[in-house]
């Protein structure tokens, strides 16, 4: 446990002297001129981050890639995409974890990044999923609806020992 929270706080502090950092940068007026909206893409564009993340996601995910501890609000929406071979070497799911409605339908699309990938539940998810073979191709989708309330885990099996964790909880609409 000690380690989890070592982690949390390395991250926790290198985030906000990263935040102090990218701030004082700009100081000097300006919008960067780079068009972007200083968002890092984190929710995907498909909702509000949270912070109270049931424990059983908060554990599995304690070492995935991308993780800071909350997770994206889609709650309201039909469908929901995560991009598969997301972050720096392409072994994240982005975003990592996701609360969504029944019947919300999840769209897994694949980046290309980080070489061949799968989606694949794993043991504690409520659901049994998995797209049955691991790609490769930029673009590629995998489609999942869950009608079932509660906790979904899932791996990228090639890559979970790297972090390629992800966490969906699904709320009764």
């Amino acid at each position: 446990m000690s380690d989890k929270l070592s982690r949390r706080r390395y991250l926790a502090g290198t985030g906000a002297a990263l935040t102090i950092g990218t701030l004082a940068g700009c100081s000097g007026g300006g919008d960067g001129g780079d068009g972007s909206d200083g968002s890092d893409g984190s929710d995907g564009g498909s909702g509000s981050t949270i912070e109270d993340v049931p424990s059983a996601i908060d554990d599995y995910l304690s070492d995935a890639s991308l993780y800071e501890g909350t997770m994206v609000d889609a709650t309201g929406q039909d469908e929901v995409t995560i991009e598969v071979g997301a972050g720096d070497i392409g072994y994240a799911f982005s975003p990592p974890a996701v609360r969504i409605d029944s019947s919300t339908t999840v769209v897994w699309e694949w980046t290309g990044a980080g070489g061949g990938h799968n989606v694949a539940s794993v043991e504690g998810s409520e659901s049994d999923f998995d797209n049955g073979e691991t790609v490769t191709e930029e673009g590629y989708t995998f489609e999942q609806s869950f009608d079932n309330t509660g906790v979904q885990l899932y791996e990228c099996t090639p890559h979970s020992a790297n972090g390629m964790l992800g966490a969906i909880e699904v709320v009764e609409a």
